[in-house]
């Protein structure tokens, strides 16, 4: 009898221990299976590298300054009686903008202008009596010192009454006033801003080795945050003759026309200086190149091949592709597009997405998903 039962639980022992095994078995299997299965493709976005017209542009930034501009303010002291003008109005050359108190310098110059009218008749009552020779000739030379003595001081209370108004010098927009009626101001003080916008001038900098390529008249495209969808035209009108000590570079100023004056004096500028007739480039998204510190690289898609060097095909009679990193020489870049000296050759497929999950040599199917922004040749929104 218990013979029996033991032969009984060594087989049910038996029973578990080849069930437990056999599960281990199935599940090293299972493992093995996954790691021998060839992996799924991996899917990327792809660009082609094309090859297009590229202008070459030498990009700078810059600040925008009136044509003419100026700080209008007084040169001498006194009270504001007038002002003549609204903030923002559109001026004309010789306006009057403000107008002190003058009254004492008119009591001055009504006195000043009666003794020149009385030097004026004593000098021309003695020229008649020294040529009758009833008076001697100094005393002649006295009244003429007289005449011309009262002649300047009418002339410069004339001066003083001209500085007690205040003309536009040029045409243009004045900004808004900071003086009021009654205002005492002092010397030196500014009541506004004057600026010509018809036309506006940008100024930048840009590296000495540069200067051979720049030139009077060349063109340049401005771009300004206020209009980002805009680009304007200006031309270079001069180039300083010196070079900046401290930072090597030369102080370039365009023309830019500003017609319905939307751009204003001080605004900061991108701008990009046109160098010469279009090339032609190899040109590719930059979303496509990987940058690292041992060179920019790319990964081109290409057919896999089998030992006889015949492109293999998947049971869908499809061309199986593989990614082959390449190590690529770029060139100037430009609106999320940039330029391939060496490394691919045009019309061949790029990965544009998805670099990060590659290898060289790893298995990849095209996306038909829409590209990204910067992939495909298409602009980025920024």
């Amino acid at each position: 009898m218990l013979r029996r039962r033991m032969l009984i639980m060594l087989a049910v022992v038996l029973v578990v221990v080849l069930a437990l095994g056999g599960y281990k078995a199935f599940s090293v299997y299972q493992q093995i299976q996954q790691f021998t299965a060839p992996k799924p493709p991996i899917s990327v976005a792809v660009a082609v590298v094309e090859d297009r017209p590229w202008q070459s542009r030498l990009p700078a930034i810059g600040s925008l300054k009136a044509l003419q501009g100026v700080n209008l303010s007084l040169e001498i002291a006194g009270t504001v009686k007038a002002v003549l003008f609204e903030s923002g109005q559109k001026i004309k050359a010789g306006q009057p903008l403000v107008q002190l108190d003058s009254d004492v310098e008119k009591a001055l110059l009504g006195t000043a202008e009666a003794d020149l009218g009385l030097a004026k008749v004593e000098y021309g009552r003695g020229s008649k009596l020294v040529g009758d020779q009833a008076i001697s000739r100094g005393d002649f030379d006295k009244l003429a010192a007289t005449q011309k003595k009262a002649a300047a001081t009418v002339a410069q209370l004339n001066a003083s009454l001209a500085k007690k108004r205040i003309l536009a010098p040029f045409s243009g927009t004045i900004g808004i006033r900071q003086v009021d009626v009654g205002d005492y101001l002092a010397s030196g003080t500014v009541i506004a801003t004057l600026q010509d916008l018809s036309s506006l001038y940008v100024d930048f900098y840009v590296p000495e080795q540069t200067l051979p390529k720049l030139a009077i008249g060349q063109a340049v495209k401005v771009s300004v945050a206020a209009y980002p969808d805009q680009v304007f035209d200006a031309n270079i009108s001069a180039i300083n003759p010196k070079v900046e000590d401290a930072t090597r570079n030369v102080l370039v100023r365009a023309t830019l026309p500003n017609p319905g004056s939307k751009l204003l004096p001080g605004m900061f500028t991108s701008l990009q200086v046109v160098l010469g007739d279009d090339t032609r480039q190899w040109v590719l998204p930059e979303s496509a190149i990987t940058y690292t510190l041992y060179g920019n690289s790319v990964y081109v898609v290409v057919p896999k091949k089998n030992a006889e060097g015949q492109p293999e095909k998947n049971d869908k009679g499809e061309a199986q592709l593989v990614v082959e990193r390449r190590f690529v020489e770029t060139g100037e870049r430009r609106g999320g597009q940039v330029i391939i000296n060496k490394g691919v050759k045009a019309g061949e497929q790029v990965v544009s997405g998805g670099q990060l999950k590659l290898d060289n040599g790893a298995h990849v199917i095209v996306s038909t998903e829409p590209a990204l922004p910067g992939q495909n040749g298409q602009p980025r929104a920024d």
